[in-house]
């Protein structure tokens, strides 16, 4: 086994980890810009399609379950939600589980939107790396990001 394949020490554990939140937090930032100049062509907030792209990919939840996917509060997941339902984008339907917790769907109007967005993203990732990332890497990047999510699912968001 190489230095490298070995488990830091935690003195520089945590400074490695530190560089990788510094990174993680630009690319939000420019990401979050980017999807923003997107929205003047496609009229969708972040927000709203954070929500579209939930509803797509998952089916109909409650706000409350979007809310705890996305680590957002109910009362932001709630705005963005209303917003989608007066563009037509979701609505509203009967939770068999829970009466005064209704059920989100995305209608056909909503999926169309979405799917649109995010072949415009899809063409957009297919460029990241210049066609030299590995599936070995992106791996080790998923799994590493989601040991740094997992260290703070005890973190409350209401």
């Amino acid at each position: 086994m190489s230095d490298m394949d070995k488990p830091l020490p935690p003195d520089e554990l945590g400074h490695r980890v530190s560089e990788v939140f510094d990174l993680v937090g630009a690319l939000y930032r420019r990401g979050l810009r980017k999807l923003e100049q997107d929205e003047a062509v496609a009229g969708v907030s972040v927000g709203v399609r954070s929500v579209l792209v939930l509803l797509h990919r998952y089916g109909p939840m409650t706000v409350p379950q979007m809310a705890r996917i996305m680590a957002l509060t109910r009362q932001f997941v709630q705005r963005m939600t209303n917003e989608a339902m007066e563009r037509g984008w979701t609505e509203a339907t009967p939770n068999p589980a829970h009466q005064r917790s209704s059920l989100i769907r995305i209608t056909d109007d909503g999926g169309a939107v979405i799917t649109a967005i995010l072949a415009r993203e899809h063409a957009l990732n297919r460029q990241v790396g210049g066609g030299e990332l590995t599936d070995a890497e992106l791996r080790a990047c998923v799994r590493v990001l989601k040991e740094m999510l997992r260290t703070f699912d005890h973190v409350d968001v209401d």
